[in-house]
């Protein structure tokens, strides 16, 4: 079992701005996406998984990840949402981004159309999933 992920208390009230940036971030994707600019495709995809994440955290648990390690705050959603198998299946698009994360930002791979393509699917899944999670 993994240790209780590090927290810090965050105002219910800053989820919506979390979920702001996740919708900017997921817009700019697309228009890099647009442009064929693909490791910056994929910065803003990993971004934008990870403020909907955190949108998510406040929202429901007044909480948010307190280390660097986006995988805590991964295994932070399972704490503070009581998840059904829908959002076991959610999370999993989320590790997939995360897993990227590194490779994407600082690994020197030159990613291509389809692998950005595959990122920006494991997005919306999970987004989707946010949505319902964080309707008003």
């Amino acid at each position: 079992m993994n240790p209780p992920a590090r927290r810090k208390k965050v105002e219910r009230t800053a989820w919506s701005e979390y979920r702001r940036l996740a919708r900017a971030f997921r817009e700019a994707a697309s228009l890099a996406m647009e442009f064929e600019y693909w490791n910056a495709a994929g910065v803003l995809i990993v971004h934008s998984a990870i403020a909907v994440t955190d949108a998510i955290c406040i929202r429901i648990g007044g909480v948010k990840s307190a280390g660097d390690d986006h995988y805590q705050a991964g295994n932070l959603v399972g704490e503070v949402v009581a998840l059904d198998r829908e959002g076991t299946r959610a999370l999993d698009h989320y590790f997939a981004i995360i897993q990227e994360k590194s490779i994407v930002s600082y690994g020197g791979k030159t990613y291509r159309q389809h692998e950005i393509a595959g990122l920006m699917r494991h997005l919306d899944r999970y987004q989707q999933w946010a949505d319902r999670m964080l309707a008003e």
